[in-house]
């Protein structure tokens, strides 16, 4: 049994009922799709809703007789904006046929490494030799099994714009620094000196939360896996349409970086709403963005 299935609204789903569930999947998709796999073979993935932008993907071969082989499973969910515009590298997963994508983000500070969800989409365009010429963007999602609503920090007008102003100067320097700038990385260890100092002093007489407005973390030995906090941007909330379970389907913004993040209602302690702030662990998940 997947982790993730609660999220999607599958928390208690047994065996037997999961089994009836690909079979319908497999009678019934929402979407196929065939590809070429990376040994030359034919690939498939059968995907089902059961809600708006969630449900399940299966993956396998079709054979001779055209009767469809699973290999594996994955919940997914779907996000809607454009995270980032950073090109992602794709490595294939050693022991079947599922990929990740790894992108170096100025805004996180971490590599970001998600989980492939337009993974036939992938290997179709990696066939085209107009492929690396395109402009890609990554669209970044994310399934959640814990987590809690926090309240926002309060602040102004004038602090919110002198923050926003410092972020951006930061991710220049960062950026400056990747490309071997020796004053912006002497600066970036002065900035990071003064920072720890700050903390340090505010600690003492403050919640660590009321200082750390968001944050993007790896998180256990995983390494799509994440602990994040970041402010609401929207929220709806979803039902899955085979169990009746609810979720929450939110709009994220993290470290400058929108996404999208779903999480069974009953996983969720608090309620959400937009300008509050989700704090929680994350299975990150993307889709590339192929321009036409």
């Amino acid at each position: 049994m997947h982790k993730f299935l609660r999220a999607v609204g599958f928390s208690e789903i047994t065996k037997e009922e999961l089994h009836n569930i690909f079979e319908k999947v497999i009678a019934r998709p929402t979407f196929q799709k065939v590809a070429e796999d990376s040994e030359g073979n034919e690939f498939a993935e059968l995907t089902k809703e059961f809600g708006d932008f969630f449900g399940l993907s299966l993956r396998g071969t079709f054979d001779e007789f055209d009767e469809f082989h699973m290999d594996y499973y994955y919940p997914y969910f779907c996000g809607t904006t454009i995270s980032t515009h950073e090109r992602p590298d794709i490595e294939k997963h050693a022991e079947k046929e599922s990929y990740a994508g790894v992108c170096d983000e100025v805004r996180v500070g971490v590599t970001l490494i998600f989980y492939l969800q337009n993974v036939v989409d992938y290997l179709a365009e990696k066939n085209n030799p107009l492929y690396h010429m395109q402009k890609n963007g990554v669209i970044l999602s994310a399934l959640s099994t814990d987590g809690k609503i926090l309240l926002p920090i309060s602040k102004d007008e004038k602090k919110h714009e002198q923050l926003e102003q410092q972020r951006m100067d930061r991710n220049s320097l960062i950026a400056a620094a990747r490309n071997g700038d020796e004053d912006a990385i002497e600066n970036l260890t002065l900035e990071d000196i003064d920072t720890y100092s700050l903390l340090s002093r505010r600690i003492m007489r403050e919640d660590i939360l009321s200082i750390v407005e968001n944050y993007f973390m790896p998180y256990g030995i995983e390494s799509d896996q994440y602990a994040i906090l970041g402010e609401i941007m929207d929220c709806k909330l979803l039902q899955n349409e085979y169990t009746g379970e609810n979720v929450y389907a939110m709009e994220l913004m993290c470290n400058d970086i929108p996404f999208s993040v779903c999480i069974n209602q009953k996983d969720l302690l608090g309620e959400p709403a937009v300008g509050r702030r989700f704090k929680g662990t994350i299975w990150l998940q993307g889709s590339i963005y192929y321009q036409s």
